[in-house]
Parts: C-alpha cells; structure tokens; sequence
C-alpha cells in the first residue's frame, strides 16, 4: 500500500532479506515508479529495482471488493506497509486495530511524510519538502556556495531504512 520510494524501499529491503512481499497497486497505472525514465517495455528502470522480489497485485481501495482483498492479505500478512496520509487506510476500514482484530501478530508500519499527529500530519509531503523542513538544503551547496539539490531522494531512503 505504498508507492513511489519509501515503501517500496522498505519493502525491497524486506524482500532482500526473505520475505514473501505482495505489492498492492492501484489500477489502472499501478506505481507511478512505472512510467520514469528511463523505461525498457513496460516499466521502469527505478520501478524494476525498488520491487525487485516482490508480486504484486492491483486493487481499487475505493471499492469494496478491493478492501476486502486487503483485509484478506493482511490475515496472512507479517507486516503491512502504508504510506497514506494518517486517517485515510482507517476510514476505509483498512486501519490497523481492524486488521489486527483479525490478525494480532500483525506489525502495521505507517510511512507517512510528517508522523500521524501534529501540525503538519495532514500535509501531503515528498522528499524535497522534509530536506528543506529540516535544514539539509541550506547546507548543501556547490563550491560557489550556490544551493544544490541532492540527486537521490535522501529523506525517502532514510524513512524506508528506519521503517525496516
């Protein structure tokens, strides 16, 4: 129930070390990993690494037939991970005291951009957003002392490893 970097990373890194992961997409497009350059056929080449050991699955989480497919997974499941932004999962009844009513040895891990409570927790976020927030940008600067951006997505990769 991810997309993009952090949980998909997370999850890679799962799938690394020997879990059975099962990737749910949404349809009709999946990830929109798949449609970055550069692509080879179907999909690309930074979709292809960051769900390297994985199957996936797609489903409408605006349906009921699709929640019941998650519900379903998750009694399965050793962990779930999600990357909405806080509340959206349990208004669907995808929250994690449902799914653990079913299944208590569950870990419900949340990937979320500003933490579940606060100021920001509502705030749809991406990596550029908590480098600034939390000071990276202003001291990442070339010889000229001109601001850089970083060419990998830091935060986002140091979220999935700290849910991992």
């Amino acid at each position: 129930l991810t997309r993009y970097i952090p949980g998909p990373y997370c999850a890679m890194l799962l799938g690394d070390l020997g879990a059975d992961v099962v990737k749910v997409e949404e349809p009709p497009l999946g990830d929109p990993t798949r449609a970055l350059p550069p692509a080879d056929g179907e999909n690309s080449a930074a979709h292809a690494a960051l769900n390297r050991n994985k199957r996936s699955v797609a489903v409408d989480l605006r349906t009921a037939e699709g929640v019941d497919v998650v519900r379903r997974l998750a009694t399965q499941a050793d962990v779930l991970l999600e990357a909405f932004r806080p509340g959206t999962l349990a208004r669907r009844g995808l929250g994690a005291d449902p799914l653990r009513a079913s299944n208590p040895r569950l870990i419900y891990c949340s990937l979320t951009g500003y933490g579940p409570q606060g100021p920001h927790a509502a705030r749809a976020g991406h990596d550029i957003d908590y480098l600034a927030l939390g000071g990276f940008l202003g001291g990442n600067r070339d010889a000229a002392g001109r601001p850089v951006l970083p060419t990998a997505q830091v935060a986002d990769m140091a979220g999935a490893l700290v849910a991992t």
